[in-house]
C-alpha cells in the first residue's frame, strides 16, 4: 500500500504525538480517504495567483531552518504545470542563505497567506535555483516590474494542505482598502458640500464645524480657562 501523501509532514515521531494526545484517530481517516493533494489543482492556482508574498522555508544539511519571505508583484508565484511552482530571483542583500541551503538540502517549503479571508495554504517540496534559461526567466517575470531578476527559483510539489482560520487576524492592503477608503472620501466630499451650502465651513482634522461669520472668533470649548 502506498504511503499518504501527509506522511511527509506526519512523520512516526509526529503520529506518536497525535495518538497520546488524542488527535491521531481523525487523520487516520483522513489518510483513508486519500489525505493531502499532491497535485496543483485550479482552485490552489487561483489562490497562488491572487497572493503578492510567500514565506520560502529552506534547511541546512544539519537541518538548522530558515525562514525567508519573498514578494512581488500579484501572481508574482508561477503555476507551471500541475506538479510546479516557480518565481523570479531578483537581488536582495546578498546574503543568499536560500541559495546556500538548497545546495546541501532541496527540502523546502512554502506557505502562503490570504489575510482578508483568513486562509492559509501549506506546501512541502523540493526546490532548486536554475540559472542562465532565458525561456524560464521569460515566464517568471511580470511585464513592468524594474527589478532584474538574477536566477529562476523552481519547486517541486509534494504536498499541499489547506489550514484552518483559527487565530488569523484579518489584515488588508492599501489596494485592498482603496474602494473602501474611495467611498468614504466621496461621502465626506458630499457631507462637506452641504455644509457649505448651509453656510457652514467645514475645518480640517479635528477642528470645529463654525459658521462663516463666527469664523475668526474664539471657539468656547478651545477658549483657555481664566
Amino acid at each position: 500500500m502506498d504511503r499518504p501523501i501527509s506522511d511527509i509532514a506526519f512523520t512516526p515521531m509526529v503520529k506518536a504525538a497525535q495518538e497520546a494526545r488524542g488527535s491521531r484517530h481523525p487523520y487516520s481517516k483522513m489518510e483513508e480517504r486519500g489525505g493531502w493533494a499532491a497535485l496543483v489543482t485550479p482552485e490552489l492556482t487561483e489562490f497562488i495567483y491572487q497572493r503578492d508574498s510567500l514565506y520560502l522555508g529552506t534547511a541546512t544539511a544539519s537541518g538548522q531552518p530558515y525562514i525567508q519571505h519573498r514578494g512581488g508583484p500579484r501572481g508574482f508565484l508561477k503555476v507551471l504545470d500541475e506538479r510546479t511552482l516557480a518565481l523570479a530571483d531578483f537581488m536582495g542583500n546578498a546574503q543568499y542563505i536560500s541559495l546556500g541551503n538548497l545546495g546541501e538540502n532541496n527540502k523546502a517549503f512554502i506557505f502562503l497567506m490570504d489575510y482578508p479571508n483568513r486562509r492559509r495554504i501549506k506546501i512541502w517540496g523540493e526546490a532548486e535555483f536554475v540559472e542562465d534559461d532565458p525561456d524560464l526567466m521569460e515566464r517568471l517575470v511580470d511585464p513592468g516590474y524594474k527589478a532584474k531578476p538574477e536566477r529562476a527559483l523552481v519547486f517541486h510539489v509534494k504536498a499541499w494542505d489547506v489550514n484552518c482560520p483559527q487565530h488569523i487576524e484579518p489584515r488588508f492592503t492599501t489596494e485592498e482598502m482603496e474602494p473602501v477608503v474611495g467611498e468614504l472620501r466621496k461621502r465626506i466630499e458630499g457631507l462637506e458640500s452641504q455644509l457649505r451650502d448651509a453656510g457652514l465651513e467645514p475645518l480640517a482634522g479635528d477642528a470645529h464645524v463654525t459658521s462663516r461669520s463666527a469664523k475668526n472668533q474664539e471657539c468656547a470649548t478651545c477658549a483657555p480657562s481664566s
